[in-house]
């Protein structure tokens, strides 16, 4: 038999609720959904991480005509960070979303949580393995946000060589 991690979220009604940090990087990452590129689906999607050093790198979705050439808001930040400091270590990552509303133009957050999917969860175990601690993972709704101490549980069953 094999152990493998559950994940558990904490649920907040409020960001309010949240350190003053993790309020920061929350806040950045519905930010980043201004830059999404999303023409097709109008679901944009920001990612802000936060590396140890404290530095603060942003992605945001950016979506293709050929649908499988586009690429997810966590995976343009984790990229990019890394592409950026690559000695350094992910210590956090905050998602958030907005979309259009069918009466307007106008975008607005999710009420719900967004989360990552299988391959923004496949690389960010990759980095979260790299890190000397774990790494947490803030998915912020309008209405609540949940945070998982510990980015690895969000995939038990992870590819790892």
């Amino acid at each position: 038999m094999v152990h493998i991690a559950q994940s558990t979220a904490e649920v907040y009604t409020s960001s309010a609720f949240l350190l003053a940090e993790d309020q920061e990087l929350v806040s950045a990452a519905l930010k980043a959904t201004e830059a999404a590129y999303a023409p097709y689906s109008h679901f944009r999607v920001g990612a802000a991480l936060r590396l140890a050093s404290g530095q603060i790198v942003c992605g945001s979705n950016q979506e293709n005509a050929a649908y499988p050439s586009g690429l997810c808001a966590e995976r343009v930040a984790l990229f990019s960070a890394f592409a950026q400091f690559p000695k350094e270590e992910l210590r956090a990552i905050a998602i958030a979303a907005t979309s259009q509303t069918q009466d307007s133009s106008a975008f607005v957050q999710t009420a719900r949580p967004v989360t990552p999917c299988g391959a923004c969860r496949q690389v960010i175990f990759e980095y979260a393995t790299r890190s000397s601690q774990p790494v947490r993972v803030l998915m912020a709704g309008a209405d609540e946000i949940w945070l998982v101490d510990d980015a690895r549980t969000l995939l038990p069953f992870a590819f790892t060589l």
